[in-house]
């Protein structure tokens, strides 16, 4: 979580040189490099059905960054990622049918509804950045879905294939926006530092967390994403927020933790 919010705190650097679409094309383009040569995916062998799946992933892979960092452009790290987690709590809760379940939605929608522009926040957001966090959400949620799918017999393997998979997409997405400003000797050590932060550390460790750690664990440690990056926002990039919108992202918070919490054995859950 740390690896992500700093590398998000990052890539606010680099987008006034080649924007949102530019800084997501270095992200992933470089990682996928570092990731195939650590885990060298090449060598194993998967069905037809895993080959679906895994390009499905690396496609959700790619547009939910591509999202994210465009919702970054325009409203707080904290905001962003808390309307971001809408996404795999929506996962957790779909999963469910029981009465505790929909307080959580309650409480969630309660969160959502203060940090919209027609909600009760002292600092206006942009409309445009919250779509594009939402829209975030939806494919972190497909992440998840097709990230399990195949993450359970493969791991650090599907990583590296999935950021490919993502870079070949977002990747002629900068270049049409930033043109070869993305390949300037200046920028690329940040873009480097970019890679490394954002997308090759914290997906291999996430990886290996999602295969070993019981789904409620996990959902419980990550319910604290946003918070930690309303805090990183506020120390590296002096993003200030109300107390109506902090009050908005703990609720967000507690209700992913809550569901986490007490969710049924059996009913997947992750981040």
């Amino acid at each position: 979580m740390i690896c992500f919010q700093v590398g998000a705190a990052l890539a606010k650097q680099v987008f006034p040189q080649v924007g949102a679409e530019g800084a997501t094309a270095l992200r992933l383009g470089l990682s996928s490099l570092m990731l195939w040569t650590v885990f060298r995916p090449w060598r194993q062998r998967r069905s037809n059905r895993e080959k679906r799946s895994i390009v499905l992933y690396g496609l959700a892979m790619g547009c939910m960054n591509l999202c994210f960092y465009m919702a970054l452009a325009r409203i707080p790290l904290g905001i962003a990622v808390a309307l971001e987690f809408t996404g795999p709590l929506t996962v957790a809760i779909l999963g469910s049918r029981r009465a505790l379940d929909f307080f959580w939605v309650a409480l969630a929608a309660a969160g959502l509804l203060a940090l919209l522009p027609m909600g009760l926040g002292s600092k206006p957001l942009d409309p445009a950045g919250i779509g594009y966090a939402l829209a975030a959400a939806f494919f972190w949620a497909l992440y998840i879905l097709f990230g399990q799918r195949t993450g359970r017999s493969h791991g650090g393997q599907t990583t590296a294939v999935g950021t490919m998979i993502a870079a070949v997409v977002i990747v002629p997405v900068g270049f049409a926006h930033a043109g070869m400003a993305l390949l300037s000797p200046a920028l690329l050590p940040l873009g480097c530092a970019l890679a490394l932060i954002s997308s090759a550390v914290p997906y291999s460790l996430e990886m290996y967390a999602l295969t070993r750690l019981p789904a409620r664990t996990f959902g419980v440690l990550m319910s604290g994403d946003p918070a930690l990056g309303a805090l990183i926002g506020l120390v590296f990039l002096g993003e200030t927020l109300s107390l109506v919108q902090w009050t908005a992202i703990v609720c967000i918070m507690v209700a992913s933790a809550g569901s986490a919490a007490t969710s049924v054995p059996g009913v997947s859950r992750s981040a």
